[in-house]
Order: structure tokens, then sequence, then C-alpha cells
């Protein structure tokens, strides 16, 4: 999210990240529940059918991210945080490349994403 620039995404599904995002930094006290499954992020994913993520390549990519991601914060599905810490604790994790290189290493977006550069450097 903190890299999010709309890059090879539709718009409907920009948009909608565009606005997640600023929802979530005006109110920064306001509690999200981690989970591994469709989000509200989803909603505009051309994938998304049913609050089901029917590309099982993504599906699978994206879960596996997650759970890493979990896992290196100490933070279980189900999770209730507010915005502020669950940004707070990301930024403090993963401050280098080499804390990110398991999740991030791979991914198409690495030379455009303004918070993997951040990180790379």
């Amino acid at each position: 999210m903190q890299g999010f620039q709309g890059y090879g995404y539709n718009e409907d599904f920009s948009e909608n990240m565009s606005k997640v995002i600023k929802n979530l930094k005006s109110s920064p006290e306001q509690k999200i529940k981690i989970v591994t499954e469709c989000d509200v992020i989803c909603l505009y994913c051309p994938h998304n059918k049913k609050e089901k993520c029917k590309n099982i390549l993504s599906d699978w990519i994206i879960k596996r991210m997650d759970r890493k991601v979990l896992k290196k914060l100490g933070l279980e599905v189900g999770t209730n945080i507010s915005a502020f810490s669950i940004f707070s604790l990301v930024n403090e994790r993963f401050k280098t490349y080499s804390d990110i290189q398991d999740i991030c290493g791979n991914c198409k977006w690495n030379e455009k994403c303004l918070w993997f550069i951040s990180r790379s450097k």
C-alpha cells in the first residue's frame, strides 16, 4: 500500500485503492482487521468474483506474501489493529532491502515502487 502508484491496474481498482489509502491516512486511529482473503482492496479487482479470487496463481502468491508479512510482524489473521499501528509496525520491521527481499524480491513492480526503492538504497 505504501508504494502503490496505480501501475498495471485497471482504473476502477486504482481509484478504489487510492480511496482506501486516503481513508486510512485521514483516520489513522481506525481499526482494520487483518485478513488473507478478498477485502475492500479487492472490490474492483477483475479476478474478484463474489468475494473470491478466481485467479488461482495470483490468489496463491498474495496469500503466501500475506502469511510471510504477518509472520515477520508477529501478527495473526483476525487481528484488529489501528491503521497507524500497522503502518508503523511495517516500517519498523521492514527497514532495509534484506528485510523485504523474501516478500518483494520477485515483484515485477520493484523498479517503480517508491516504498521498495526507499529500502533498496
